[in-house]
């Protein structure tokens, strides 16, 4: 049976589909991705999330969705990448984004923007974003400093490999050498169990407004 990509998802940027290929048997390479690194980033997010059912939540047209994604995740790791735990493989088949502890998504002279662009790409949806944003906030742990995966995502021309998971374990290797707990928020209750087998335990759980479909807010103690 044959995988179709759908339009949506079609790539600005030629690949090779590899869901069929076999893991990698050496370890998978990371670097620290740079601003240059930025577009890149941005497009294997945008992809990895179509589907995701709190942010399709947020943005509801599949037919605009990687639009608006290309404009909201592109702010959204900018922010992050302030610091250098924003992680890829060379050609951005898979990507992560880390807040280090004590730091911030989005720099204090870029929250004023959040609810603007949220207005320009969502319309009268906005004021239920920000509430879905609200609800992010309020849930996160502040007792003590830790790591805080804010984003996990792979192209889906490379899913079903394992690199996401991959990636996971060599960045959680990064944590532990700094003896530090890891902190994220899971969109996708598809992947709670991925997230238990590299050492998240479920700590709560919030909705989006009007949704049954909670996000798993999940711990992971330092070792």
């Amino acid at each position: 049976m044959s995988l179709e990509i759908p339009a949506a998802l079609q790539r600005s940027r030629d690949v090779i589909d590899t869901r069929a290929m076999p893991p990698e048997d050496s370890a998978l390479p990371v670097r620290i991705a740079t601003s240059a690194d930025l577009a890149a980033v941005t497009e294997t997010i945008s992809r990895a999330f179509h589907e995701d059912p709190t942010w399709s939540w947020a943005f509801p047209d599949p037919s605009r969705r990687q639009e608006q994604y290309a404009v909201w995740w592109r702010f959204v790791i900018a922010g992050a990448m302030r610091y250098p735990w924003v992680f890829m493989t060379d050609d951005a088949e898979v990507a992560s984004i880390w807040i280090p502890p004590d730091g911030t998504e989005i720099a204090e002279e870029a929250e004023a923007e959040v609810e603007l662009l949220l207005k320009d790409l969502v319309g009268p949806r906005a004021a239920e974003v920000m509430d879905l944003l609200e609800r992010f906030e309020a849930a996160h742990p502040r007792d003590e400093s830790h790591f805080y995966l804010s984003l996990l995502g792979t192209d889906p021309a490379h899913a079903g490999r394992g690199l996401g998971m991959a990636l996971l374990a060599e960045n959680l290797e990064r944590v532990d050498r700094q003896g530090m707990p890891a902190y994220l928020e899971s969109s996708n209750p598809g992947n709670n169990h991925r997230y238990e087998r590299r050492g998240f335990v479920k700590v709560g759980e919030f909705f989006p407004p009007g949704s049954d479909i909670p996000v798993t807010t999940m711990w992971r103690v330092a070792r």
